[in-house]
Order: C-alpha cells, then structure tokens, then sequence
C-alpha cells in the first residue's frame, strides 16, 4: 500500500529540509571559514568544511537509527501489553 504526500506535506518538507541545510551551511561556514582576503577557498577550510558535514550527517544518521530502535520497542511494548490485555485463556 502506497502512501500518498498532499502537496502541501511536500512543500512543508522541502522548507524543513532547507532550513536544515542552510543551518548546517551556516554553522560549517562560521566554524572554518577564516581568511576573506582571498576568493580562493583554501585546503583547510576546504578539509573543515567536508569533516564538518560528515560529523552532521553521521549525527544524522545516528539519530535516525536511534529514534527507529525507539519506535520499534514503543510498538513492541504495546504490542505485548494489548496481548495481555487480550481475552484472557
């Protein structure tokens, strides 16, 4: 069974995943940009500003993985409670 996102639900997504982004860029730039004297971005700006991203996507993903191990545990917890809740035998 497929599930169908309103267009509103696809545009509200897409503002929170913009939001997301431009804090990400905003706090990677803040954290590694140093040196405005120049155009040219250089190697260590460049390098903190790849292991800034990746230790956001990584946290990321952590909590995404956390968050389903949550769920998972929530849905059994109620699974066995409405198991025993069932008619009793």
């Amino acid at each position: 069974m497929a599930v169908q996102v309103s267009e509103s639900d696809q545009i509200k997504q897409f503002k929170e995943f913009l939001g997301t982004y431009n804090k990400v860029t905003e706090n990677c730039f803040v954290d590694c940009v140093r040196d405005f004297t120049t155009r040219e971005v250089r190697e260590a700006e460049s390098s903190c500003s790849e292991a800034c991203l990746q230790k956001y996507l990584k946290m990321t993903q952590r909590i995404s993985i956390r968050f389903q191990e949550y769920h998972i545990q929530q849905n059994e917890a109620l699974a066995a409670k409405a198991g025993l809740m069932a008619s009793p035998r």
